[in-house]
């Protein structure tokens, strides 16, 4: 991973990428591991990490929404990333969280939470050691990914976070979720 030299000309730019010249643009990504696979998204999104302790489970919802966490009076939805992505349910450990992101659709803001199987880091990757997601042999679907960061000797599936977490998929339940009070949820150890 490259470090960017501060002695270097650096601006940031509104959608978060570091620009070093005119050759050299940096965005900042949180990885994470799911099912024994590394995976990333773009960290401007994302508000919080939080243990994963408990989730209340919610009826006839899609099988990827876990149920919704209360995060701080606020019900949040809670995304099972694996599930989501095509994957087995990946079993708690200690390492289990969630990460609370923020999604925004037509100027409205939605927090989500992303349950995955543990944190890996922040890292920055230079535009140019992007490549263009694969069209095949992924295992997820292939609108899932943006791409795939070069990291070393490496790459790490860079997902789509408009697809992933698309609104649309979870304007119904988001709908039905303002109608639960968030102090009556009972939560249920997972």
């Amino acid at each position: 991973m490259e470090n960017i030299n501060t002695a270097q000309k650096k601006e940031v730019e509104d959608n978060g990428s570091i620009v070093v010249d005119e050759n050299t643009i940096y965005k900042k990504y949180l990885s994470f591991m799911i099912d024994n696979e590394i995976f990333a998204l773009d960290a401007l999104i994302v508000q919080e990490i939080i243990e994963f302790s408990s989730v209340t489970r919610i009826p006839t919802v899609p099988n990827y929404i876990r149920g919704v966490t209360n995060l701080r009076g606020s019900i949040v939805p809670v995304i099972d990333l694996s599930v989501r992505l095509g994957k087995r349910v990946a079993p708690k450990t200690n390492r289990t969280c969630i990460i609370i992101v923020n999604v925004i659709d037509e100027g409205e803001s939605l927090y989500v939470g992303i349950l995955i199987d543990s944190i890996s880091e922040v890292f920055n990757i230079d535009e140019n050691d992007i490549e263009p997601a694969p069209s095949f042999g992924a295992g997820i679907r292939a609108d899932f990914i943006e791409g795939m960061g070069k990291i070393k000797d490496k790459f790490i599936v860079l997902l789509n976070q408009e697809k992933v977490l698309s609104i649309d998929e979870l304007s119904n339940f988001s709908n039905y979720s303002e109608n639960i009070d968030a102090h009556s949820l009972e939560t249920e150890k997972n």
